[in-house]
């Protein structure tokens, strides 16, 4: 990619809750009382022309003991968002950015427990190169020419326990799982004009098969209209949530499951957010 090139890009996030669903229609009816806005367990960034940006997505089990889980996922982000800003990374090394955001909220006064997966992606515009680091089942895919050319690796200690970076309470590190950010997944690839990227979390993924990711992400494969590419993220957002809540489809959740002996059919609710882009030389 030559220095004019560029990203263009579409963000949709929905939390898991019917609450939440609500609260979308009434942002368009203004003359409705708005309901309280649940708390979300992603985070996200981006940067300009979106050549940064990651998600992370707090696990959710920390609520039962009164920990909010989107903190921890919100301040890992916020934080690549202004080590980046910064320019106080190495481009071609995401996991070191993710690494250098753990541990300043490690060192943070105000100690953030919790726990959360993350995935960033940075792009090297001289090289046509992305350079990614993913560590749990939050990811990306990549859609070239109707086809997935690149995909994360999901990182999984067993069914449904993903890898996590992770601050427990004192006292209590041999009962959270806690994996270092050196063990991210790494890679790097080149990237074509009309590439479509998908980064998203595992509310996407455990509950939209491939083949319906690749159906919509076609439709914007070369756009350069931020309004189409928004559409289309939108849909892939709300059909996750959608799926989410089928009892009776065979979400690649329910096929995970049943591959580690457990039987169960349907989706699984969970906060879904999505950033689609398409690249632009």
């Amino acid at each position: 990619m030559n220095d004019k090139g560029t990203i263009v890009s579409g963000f949709a996030s929905h939390g898991s809750s019917v609450a939440n669903l609500e609260q979308v229609r009434e942002k368009k009816k203004k003359e409705r009382k708005r309901k309280p806005k649940e708390k979300q367990e992603d985070g996200i960034w981006t940067t300009v022309n979106c050549e940064s940006t990651g998600v992370a997505d707090g696990v959710g089990g920390w609520r039962h003991y009164g920990i909010d889980p989107g903190e921890f996922s919100n301040f890992l982000m916020r934080t690549c968002e202004r080590l980046v800003s910064m320019g106080r990374f190495t481009p071609t090394e995401p996991a070191g950015l993710l690494a250098r955001s753990y541990y300043e909220l490690l060192e943070n006064k105000q100690p953030i427990l919790g726990s959360s997966t993350a995935c960033v992606i940075v792009l090297n515009k001289e090289t046509s190169s992305i350079y990614a680091a993913n560590i749990g089942d939050s990811g990306f895919v990549v859609v070239r020419r109707g086809e997935v050319v690149h995909r994360s690796l999901e990182q999984q200690h067993y069914f449904n326990t993903p890898f996590q970076l992770s601050l427990p309470p004192p006292g209590h590190s041999d009962l959270v799982l806690r994996d270092s950010p050196e063990s991210a997944d790494t890679s790097s690839f080149g990237v074509e004009d009309g590439d479509v990227i998908l980064l998203a979390t595992d509310g996407v993924f455990d509950n939209v098969p491939d083949q319906l990711l690749v159906t919509e992400m076609r439709k914007v494969e070369g756009e350069r209209d931020p309004t189409k590419i928004q559409c289309v993220a939108n849909t892939i957002a709300w059909m996750a949530r959608r799926l989410a809540f089928d009892g009776a489809f065979m979400s690649p959740f329910a096929q995970n499951a049943r591959e580690n002996g457990i039987d169960a059919i349907g989706g699984k609710p969970d906060d879904i957010t999505v950033l689609l882009a398409t690249v632009a030389i």
